[in-house]
């Protein structure tokens, strides 16, 4: 009987000891394969450091017409942001071999701010550096898009272009007010401040509320108008709808006195310009945070098998804002 019991404790040992040996193996593996991860990561960081160093973007020194994408939404954070537009404009403007800026706009609109800050810029550095702006339109050039596109000199598109869209818009939601007092639900919240929970979708709006925001809605819309107006000038129609926040296409634009015709990018460098030779000075996140960002998402990938968890799930929850 002892004997028996032995043997059992030998085999439970020697199974608790194959399971730790497993483990072990499972563990340098994963220590392995981490300190390949890492060294590779670095190789990549060094050498895209030392490429970079070596080979500075030289200055254009031929005549040349620049090209300036204004591409997606115009926002922080985005590649259509002002930093990254104003950054390009003032390459271009200081670089006595640019003979003209094309701003190559392809955009349904976004921060009324940072549109505002290119279409600033833009006249400011015209003022130091006399140089003509064209902005053309491809695909859409609304709301911010053409605000952005009403500080150049001669606005093109295309018939078949989205252009227009003079208007401001706050966001968008959703009043559960009524259906929370038929489902008997009551909202409880504390504020310091009269107005502190303005907008907030599960309380009644206020006619003040709606007032305040309507005029500040009201302000920026005039300020919009106005760069327009200053942009275009008599170009512009007598037409109110112009700035109801309708939009076109690029043949009723044109009719309105929102472009100036019809050409393309290529068309206005060799037509207008007289320059085929063409620069793009447009600003894009550069080889070292796309590395980066894609190795992120590669160990964020690895992480998630480590852990367990589904690799998608989270990925997904790292690049949501």
């Amino acid at each position: 009987m002892s004997n028996s019991n032995d043997g059992k404790e030998w085999q439970l040992l020697e199974k608790m000891l194959m399971t730790s040996a497993v483990e072990q193996r499972r563990a340098r593996r994963w220590s392995v394969f981490f300190k390949v991860l890492t060294f590779s990561y670095l190789f990549g960081v060094a050498y895209l450091l030392m490429t970079s160093d070596s080979k500075l973007p030289s200055v254009p020194t031929k005549p040349h017409a620049a090209v300036i994408d204004v591409y997606g939404v115009i926002a922080d954070g985005q590649e259509a942001s002002a930093d990254n537009i104003a950054r390009g404009l003032r390459e271009a403007f200081e670089n006595e071999a640019a003979e003209a800026i094309i701003l190559r706009i392809n955009s349904p609109g976004g921060s009324a701010v940072h549109s505002d800050y290119v279409f600033a810029e833009v006249k400011r550095l015209q003022a130091l550096y006399p140089k003509k702006v064209y902005a053309v339109i491809s695909d859409i050039g609304a709301s911010g898009g053409y605000y952005i596109a009403a500080a150049a000199d001669e606005i093109y598109a295309n018939p078949a272009s989205i252009v227009g869209s003079i208007g401001v818009r706050l966001g968008g939601g959703f009043g559960f007010e009524k259906l929370m007092e038929k489902l008997g639900v009551e909202r409880r919240m504390l504020t310091a401040g009269e107005h502190k929970a303005l907008l907030d979708p599960f309380s009644p709006l206020k006619e003040d509320e709606i007032q305040h925001m309507q005029g500040m809605l009201d302000g920026v819309h005039q300020q919009f108008i106005a760069r327009v107006k200053d942009g275009r000038g008599e170009r512009l129609k007598p037409d109110p709808k112009i700035f109801s926040g309708l939009f076109w296409n690029g043949t009723d634009a044109k009719a309105l006195g929102l472009i100036d015709g019809f050409a393309s990018a290529g068309v206005v460098a060799r037509d207008k310009i007289g320059n085929e030779e063409v620069v793009d000075y447009t600003v894009r996140p550069s080889p070292m945070e796309q590395l980066l960002e894609r190795m992120g998402v590669a160990v964020a990938e690895v992480l998630a098998i480590k852990l367990g968890i589904g690799a998608h799930t989270f990925v997904e929850s790292r690049l949501q804002p």
